[in-house]
């Protein structure tokens, strides 16, 4: 199954040519071949998936490229796959969500006119998301990454003849080019140092020191600047939130599990070239991001911007992991977020699509008619709240012992900052999660209209439900992940990572795994072999589970941070059902206490206000000033030129007129005029010229005779 991978990103994108040509005239408008072309895709990822499951070696790996572009007989760049237990295990999330929210869709978007080309979208959506995964190079996951952003647009934007969902498509488009832009300088340096964008040839450079130093940190902070886009870090987060604009199932499906997962499986893909102040870089950004937005999240009423701020510091979370040197557990919260927050953005699409309304203030006491979708969505804020037994607990124990190892082994005690923020954060996230399921599905409804009309969603909206909820468990995840999916070696050890070899010469290189080879390319009739995972054991460590047994530190920080979240989770949990359920303390009298922090929150720290008094005013002032500029200088140098043009064609007429045209009047003028004098001498009678004859010989005579 392995050697046709590269046909699952192909599958959605020919749904999506059908669709867009002929969807309308197709049966139900072509809703079932997106659904059919993506679950083959799945089918095929699990394959996948079994088949690395299956050799259970952490240094797994299927690595085929082809000659893409060539100048003589030099392969300038490639175009290939890369299979390890992190695509892998990418592939299943991206096609086990991707599945379930087209089938949520048939529901939730029935009858909408657009039908057709909603589905179309998902299926291009897919289609680039897929590719980046099996990217191999800087250079396609940097296509893919543009195409994920474009297909976002598509679907953020779907409802277009909303102003705001319109607005909040361009906001998403606008924002991300800003972190892409830096990705963009990132590979530009990699290449012009390396000269080469294949990820092992990369490594494999960096490690023979080609791109070493500050220049590697800036390399590396670049390609990070299109995560911080992509997966809505401080200071780009604010497109994601205005995203919900969107259809629901475009929530679930681009900001849960897929495209704001993408800048995480970034970083957690080139992990080997960022240097420690790149790592330390990363850290502080997952930091500041997952705690302003789990502040915000506090004082939201819309379900959906709650969840939307939720996410955001959840891929603060899986940011700070990777920069505290969490490899794994980063990965692993991506893994099992994705599960879980798919699961709440669903389940908030079917409250929506019982009460019509995403006001939480406007509910109450739904899980008497929604008794499938509270199950589900209380499962999943479990999970999320990092209660133990769901995979929230698993994933985000694992980020919080990572961040206290980094700070108990730093020299610096400022970085203890890490955990303790974390931890706090993460009662935070208990708190406002409960404050979400109090006040949707507990207590006595708040609008009785909308209750009364409430009702549970159909199959084929609750049953993704149910399969999410499901995959919210731990035991899917413990044991296998930690032994699969490892932090890769440090710099120093890169040169012994082997460039791919050709697939005639895989079966070669899986044999012998521990001589480098060559970068090299494989002919175009050459077929993948399968197997292909001899990968040298030197570029990866040793097991992180299997480390902390040995390492007192590790034990020690797991320890702490187990029994820590486990704690302030409860509390945060246990503080949401005083203030919300049980009624002890008032939150509207709190909130006017301290309404400066309460609008504060509620106003999501005035980011908007922010950017717009700074970025988008004084890109406004900029073009004026532009076009002041233009109206006045340019123009004004082109208007006085003309007028020059103008006078000194004045001059030059008049001296045409008076001097020129003069000179060749006056010469005319002479000629007539001593033509008419000379005219008169030439009378034609005789007698004139006989009476002039006579005269002049008079005059002659008389001359000689005096």
């Amino acid at each position: 199954m392995i050697r046709y991978a590269y046909l699952i990103p192909f599958l959605p994108l020919a749904s999506f040519f059908i669709n867009i040509a002929v969807g309308k005239r197709l049966p139900r408008k072509g809703d079932w071949l997106s659904l059919a072309t993506i679950a083959a895709g799945l089918l095929m990822s699990i394959g996948i998936f079994y088949e690395v499951f299956r050799a259970y070696d952490p240094n797994f790996r299927y690595h085929v490229v082809f000659p893409w572009l060539t100048i003589g007989d030099r392969a300038l760049f490639n175009v290939g796959i890369l299979i390890d237990n992190v695509t892998a295990v990418m592939l299943l999330v991206v096609t086990i969500v991707s599945t379930l929210v087209h089938l949520f869709s048939i529901g939730y978007m029935h009858g909408d006119p657009r039908y057709n080309r909603f589905f179309a979208y998902l299926s291009i959506f897919s289609f680039s998301m897929l590719g980046l995964v099996l990217a191999e190079s800087f250079l396609f996951i940097y296509i893919f990454w543009e195409l994920v952003g474009l297909s976002s647009y598509l679907l953020i934007g779907f409802w277009f003849e909303k102003k705001s969902a319109s607005d909040a498509g361009k906001k998403a488009f606008i924002v991300n080019r800003v972190g892409d832009f830096g990705f963009l300088i990132g590979i530009l340096i990699i290449y012009a140092t390396c000269g080469v964008l294949g990820y092992d040839q990369v490594f494999l450079a960096i490690g023979e020191g080609k791109l070493a130093g500050t220049l590697l940190t800036l390399a590396g902070i670049g390609v990070f600047c299109g995560a911080v886009g992509k997966s809505a870090q401080f200071p780009l987060h604010v497109w994601l939130p205005d995203a919900m604009e969107g259809p629901t199932p475009v929530s679930a499906l681009i900001h849960a599990a897929t495209m704001v997962a993408a800048g995480v499986y970034l970083v957690g893909r080139v992990y080997p070239m960022f240097t420690p102040d790149a790592f330390l870089f990363i850290a502080y950004f997952g930091l500041i991001t997952l705690f302003i937005t789990a502040s915000i999240a506090l004082a939201q009423n819309d379900i959906k911007k709650v969840l939307a701020y939720s996410t955001c510091s959840q891929l603060g979370y899986m940011i700070m992991g990777l920069g505290v040197g969490g490899y794994t557990a980063g990965l692993a919260h991506l893994t099992t977020h994705a599960a879980f927050k798919a699961c709440l953005f669903l389940g908030s699409g079917s409250v929506i699509h019982a009460v019509h309304s995403q006001d939480i203030q406007e509910m109450g006491g739904l899980r008497k008619k929604l008794p499938i979708t509270f199950v589900t969505f209380l499962i999943a804020t479990l999970a999320i709240a990092g209660v133990p037994g769901f995979s929230g607990f698993y994933s985000k124990d694992m980020i919080l012992a990572a961040a206290l190892e980094f700070g108990m082994r730093s020299a610096n005690p400022l970085h203890m900052i890490f955990f303790l923020v974390a931890l706090f954060t993460a009662g935070l996230t208990a708190f406002y999660m409960f404050r979400l399921v109090i006040l949707t599905f507990f207590g006595t409804p708040r609008d009785h209209h909308k209750y009364d009309h409430a009702h549970e969603s159909p199959a084929n909206m609750w049953v993704p439900l149910v399969v999410l909820a499901g995959l919210s468990f731990s035991f899917w995840y413990s044991g296998w992940f930690g032994t699969l999916v490892q932090k890769p070696k440090s710099m120093a050890n890169l040169a012994a990572v082997s460039a791919p070899a050709p697939p005639a010469h895989a079966m070669e290189q899986a044999a012998a795994p521990e001589a480098p080879a060559a970068p090299a390319a494989a002919p175009h009739d050459a077929a993948p072999a399968e197997g292909a995972h001899g990968a040298p054991p030197a570029a990866h460590a040793e097991s992180p589970g299997a480390a902390s047994h040995d390492d007192p530190v590790a034990q020690q920080a797991h320890t702490y941070a187990m029994y820590s979240s486990v704690g302030v989770g409860t509390l945060g949990i246990f503080l949401a059902f005083v203030v919300y359920s049980f009624g002890w303390i008032n939150p509207a009298r709190v909130a006017d206490r301290l309404k400066p922090l309460h609008s504060f929150l509620q106003n999501k720290w005035y980011f908007d206000e922010l950017y717009e008094a700074t970025v988008i005013n004084g890109s406004k002032a900029f073009s004026r000033g532009c076009a002041w500029f233009d109206n006045t200088v340019v123009d004004g140098l082109v208007n006085l030129s003309a007028q020059l043009g103008v006078f000194l064609s004045f001059l030059v007429g008049k001296f045409d007129n008076g001097v020129v045209d003069g000179a060749v009047n006056g010469v005319a003028d002479a000629a007539i005029g001593s033509g008419s004098v000379l005219r008169r001498l030439q009378t034609g009678k005789l007698y004139h010229y006989v009476f002039v004859l006579a005269g002049g010989a008079l005059l002659i005579f008389l001359i000689k005779a005096f």
